[in-house]
């Protein structure tokens, strides 16, 4: 999957992925990680999510990652932020109080860029890629991120014999076995949600669990 999939899902306003709110599972699992207010968080492939907002609301600090400019400018202008941007070499980066997006492709990401990170916060990065990508991803993590800082982890699985992704159907199991390296991966929820998406249902799926990790390096 390239990132013109990507940028062509902004440009057509294919964005149900989009949450009008802030996502309860963040709220309600963040203080599980046990991070003082003034940490850095992470959080890539983050479209225009209000998260970042309520991240920064705790006192952090956040810098993101979003390759689609549309989603970028979408966040700050919908928002009521003036963003300050700046060029860098891979990237533009979008400034405006305590929260820094930088607008290019993720994996021209280097350990100078994130390294200033304490945690990271996933709710729609890993389950936006097929298997392959997924595995090219979290390597990418290690690289950059080489510490295993803690992680918040969303994650969906159903099956995908009956719809295919993304968002992509992620096991237990694909997640213990990507984040190995972490000490401590502990599943703090986990619940069937199908009956909020009347939409795959009528589909044929009759089943969407949604987990949320912990993961402790």
């Amino acid at each position: 999957m390239k990132a013109e999939f990507w940028i062509e899902r902004w440009q057509n306003g294919q964005i149900g992925f989009h949450q009008e709110a802030f996502n309860a599972h963040l709220q309600n699992y963040w203080p599980a990680l046990g991070l003082p207010a003034e940490a850095c968080v992470f959080v890539p492939l983050c479209g225009k999510t209000l998260d970042l907002l309520w991240l920064r609301s705790q006192g952090h600090s956040v810098l993101a990652v979003e390759i689609s400019e549309l989603a970028v400018a979408a966040f700050f202008r919908e928002n009521d932020l003036q963003a300050q941007i700046t060029q860098e070499e891979h990237f533009s980066r979008w400034q405006c109080a305590g929260i820094d997006i930088l607008c290019g492709d993720f994996f021209d990401l280097q350990a100078a860029d994130v390294g200033i990170c304490d945690a990271l916060y996933d709710r729609a990065s890993l389950v936006a890629l097929p298997a392959a990508m997924r595995r090219q991803y979290v390597r990418h993590l290690q690289k950059t991120m080489p510490q295993q800082k803690p992680h918040l982890l969303v994650a969906l699985s159903y099956d995908q014999n009956v719809i295919d992704g993304p968002p992509f159907s992620v096991e237990e199991a694909e997640v213990r076995e990507l984040y190995a390296a972490f000490k401590g991966i502990k599943k703090v929820f986990s619940e069937d949600v199908i009956s909020g998406s009347p939409h795959l249902q009528k589909k044929g799926l009759q089943h969407l669990q949604e987990t949320v990790y912990c993961l402790q390096g």
